[in-house]
């Protein structure tokens, strides 16, 4: 027990010395001994280890192990959890063979499309009553919302974000517009019910089927869906594109900028929002537990050297990184206030797998370890409206 004090005091006392604000927090080990760090005041957030496993798993200080030690309930958290992530900075995640097969051996090898169809269900084929619960209750919303207070209701927030990529593209009723990784259906019933004539893809199969019933409950008979991968769907030009939280799927940014450029009209306009920072910088957590596959935060420089080699026209860049932690803290407190009910119906484990993400993605935006952004861009057309190519990959200038 004294290593493990002194070696997490070591730790700690380096984590302090970065100036990074600290408030109390405290570690209770199985006998019963706690230690407060960060001062004398009462500890924020209280880190129960249950057992001589959850013992091992922290002393190992290795982000995946706890993690796996947490939703197996050996760890527990009280109080404030968002003061724990803290303590990444001074936790390992090394796994370079596994991030190296993830990332680029296995797309390779396989090929992005049979991966993304492969291992989509282990997340997105969860219950759709289970993210019912949490989401927004209006139209279900799988992305962040527009917030213009920070006590605004994630309903409010999220239909305002939905007529922002609307307007952003200037769609109107009877207007073809490819909504790309339908969710449940938000997309569809918010436009669809403004008369605009959505088509909706996706690779989930609880996806697809919720879309189909929101289409019909609703009688939407101007929307459609269909099971397909964006990369081997076909169609003629639509006259605007929305990409909600889907480029962080889509990390082979020359062929997904190519496909919009197939699927857009001559001065139709893309909007998209993604999560963004480095190319593939996902933890070991997150490629096991939460997305199996190479999901990527937008990696902005990188892309925009694409959309500077393609037909699009790059109309707006924004930062929307406190609106992207808002929506996770609001995601993860209705979750929270839903959990007798999940562990009941599906299991302790999905709960405390679903409160590690969100409270740890809400962490990761209020922290700057992740960003996020807005992009509008159009497809250029010259003076007879046809699409105009820019060969030069000349940098275009942002307005």
């Amino acid at each position: 027990m004294r290593g493990f004090w002194s070696e997490l005091e070591v730790r700690y006392g380096k984590l302090q010395a970065t100036g990074r604000p600290l408030r109390p927090l405290a570690i209770r080990l199985p006998n019963g001994s706690e230690r407060v760090f960060g001062g004398s005041a009462p500890p924020v957030c209280v880190v129960d280890l249950k057992s001589e496993a959850a013992f091992e798993a922290f002393a190992s200080m290795d982000e995946l192990t706890i993690g796996e030690a947490y939703m197996a309930g050996d760890i527990s958290a009280t109080g404030d959890i968002l003061e724990l992530f803290k303590l990444r900075d001074i936790m390992t995640d090394r796994r370079p063979l596994q991030y190296v097969w993830t990332n680029h051996v296995r797309p390779r090898l396989f090929g992005q499309v049979k991966g993304d169809v492969e291992f989509i269900g282990s997340h997105y084929d969860e219950p759709p009553e289970f993210f019912e619960l949490w989401l927004d209750k209006d139209i279900r919303s799988y992305s962040h919302g527009f917030f213009e207070r920070d006590d605004e209701a994630l309903e409010v927030g999220m239909k305002r974000k939905f007529q922002y990529a609307i307007d952003a593209i200037g769609a109107k009723p009877g207007d073809r517009v490819l909504d790309i990784g339908g969710g449940w259906g938000s997309f569809v019933q918010y436009a669809g019910e403004q008369g605009i004539h959505v088509h909706s893809v996706t690779i989930s199969d609880e996806s697809e089927a919720y879309i189909r019933k929101v289409i019909a409950n609703r009688g939407l008979s101007n929307c459609r869906v269909d099971k397909v991968h964006l990369l081997e769907f076909s169609a003629r030009p639509f006259d605007g594109i929305v990409n909600l939280g889907v480029t962080e799927h889509l990390p082979d940014y020359k062929r997904t900028i190519a496909k919009y450029c197939e699927l857009l009209a001559p001065g139709g306009r893309i909007y998209l929002d993604a999560y963004s920072g480095d190319k593939f910088g996902m933890s070991t957590f997150v490629m096991k537990w939460v997305f199996q596959s190479n999901t990527s935060p937008l990696c902005l420089p990188d892309y925009l050297k694409e959309v500077e080699r393609s037909s699009l026209e790059l109309l707006q860049v924004q930062s929307d990184r406190h609106n992207y932690f808002l929506s996770c803290k609001k995601w993860a407190e209705n979750l929270d206030a839903h959990r007798e009910e999940i562990s009941a119906r599906w299991g302790e484990f999905l709960w405390r797998r679903f409160h590690l993400y969100l409270w740890s993605s809400a962490f990761a935006f209020q922290d700057g370890i992740l960003g996020a952004h807005r992009l509008v861009m159009e497809q250029s057309k010259d003076s007879h409206g046809r699409a105009m190519r820019n060969p030069n990959g000349q940098r275009r200038r942002l307005v």
